[in-house]
């Protein structure tokens, strides 16, 4: 064909079965999970395919087998051609087994599978211009995307984010009244909750399913004593006086972001803070894009974090990428006089707003 450029279009060939190797990655990583083959590679050291089949249960020698080529092929698992075992190296585990590792990414797997289910009501919304609520797209969407953000949170909301708050820890050291909107299944609120004995926590969420798990996460660590929580829209909270409120990677989902601002200035004490936790994204397109982040948050947006908002009154939809001037103004236009970049991440950027 006339105008093509043999070197870019093998160049972006490259690039696309690449990305490829990745998609058919999901559903066999997804089965090494589920069937604790990284995992009895972790705890058992290297195996051979026979090895490993036994180790993980008396599983079919044959698929095991395939299944530890293709995660080789990967540069998931390592292989040593001179015993034919297979192994996880350090850095491999903490991806693919280390599930406090600040990067235990199995979730992202999952949440690529639920949005894969999704694709036929996405669909339908770029037809007709509606949302697709949360919980209602497909598969255990808020599971993966629970288990997606957790080990950031267990390693960064104790450790950096809340000291980033002015006064925050102290707070809560001390005993402070605190509601997590936007919760999901309770990972945020009972990392806090464990971390502060003498603080009380209440989280809400408008998805009853999610809160059903958190409430059973809450009783499984033994918290319910001083850990709630309830199914309620971010506007529909009628509880006051809160010294912290959190929000962690939600406030661009809402319909109604301004709306559930304005509200949340109303439910804080005077010397409140609210501590939103959103996606790190640059205040440009161009900047955004440039950043292989940006690709990620882009796609999902697409397929989650739009339908979500364009489900509920308002419809805002700021997308996963809004940015930090766009989330300024839209917390300065419902009151709040303070508003100021607590700090930051390569994945995410915490705000704190003040009355």
């Amino acid at each position: 064909m006339s105008g093509i450029d043999e070197d870019t279009l093998n160049s972006l060939v490259g690039k696309l079965l690449g990305d490829l190797g990745g998609a058919f990655s999901v559903p066999t990583v997804r089965i090494g999970v589920r069937l604790g083959l990284f995992d009895a590679l972790h705890k058992g050291g290297p195996a051979t395919s026979v090895e490993l089949a036994k180790r993980a249960g008396g599983l079919a020698e044959r698929y095991v087998r395939e299944w530890a080529l293709a995660q080789a092929a990967n540069g998931y698992v390592a292989y040593d051609p001179a015993t034919k075992r297979f192994g996880l190296t350090p850095e491999q585990a903490m991806i693919f087994a280390v599930e406090d590792s600040p990067v235990y990414l199995t979730g992202a797997f999952d949440l690529a599978a639920a949005m894969i289910e999704a694709e036929p009501k996405v669909e339908v919304g770029f037809r007709t211009g509606e949302g697709v609520g949360w919980g209602e797209s497909g598969g255990c969407l808020f599971c993966a995307v629970g288990s997606f953000f957790r080990p950031g949170y267990v390693n960064n909301i104790v450790q950096s984010w809340l000291p980033a708050l002015d006064g925050a820890v102290a707070k809560l050291q001390a005993g402070a009244k605190v509601a997590d909107f936007g919760c999901g299944v309770g990972f945020s609120t009972l990392t806090m909750a464990e971390a502060f004995p003498n603080s009380r926590f209440s989280g809400y969420d408008l998805h009853a399913p999610s809160i059903a798990k958190a409430n059973d996460h809450a009783a499984a660590h033994g918290l319910s004593d001083r850990v709630s929580f309830f199914t309620a829209e971010a506007k529909a909270v009628e509880e006051r006086d809160f010294d912290l409120i959190t929000m962690f990677d939600c406030l661009h989902d809402m319909g109604d972001p301004r709306g559930c601002a304005a509200h949340i200035r109303d439910l804080l004490k005077p010397d409140g803070s609210w501590m939103i936790v959103e996606p790190a994204a640059a205040d440009t397109v161009e900047a955004n894009i440039a950043n292989p982040v940006g690709r990620l948050f882009y796609n999902a947006s697409t397929m989650i974090c739009i339908p979500t908002s364009l489900s509920q009154e308002v419809g805002e939809a700021l997308g996963a990428q809004a940015g930090e001037a766009r989330l300024t103004e839209v917390l300065t236009s419902a009151g709040f006089s303070h508003v100021r970049r607590a700090t930051a991440g390569p994945f995410n950027l915490v705000l704190e707003a003040r009355p």
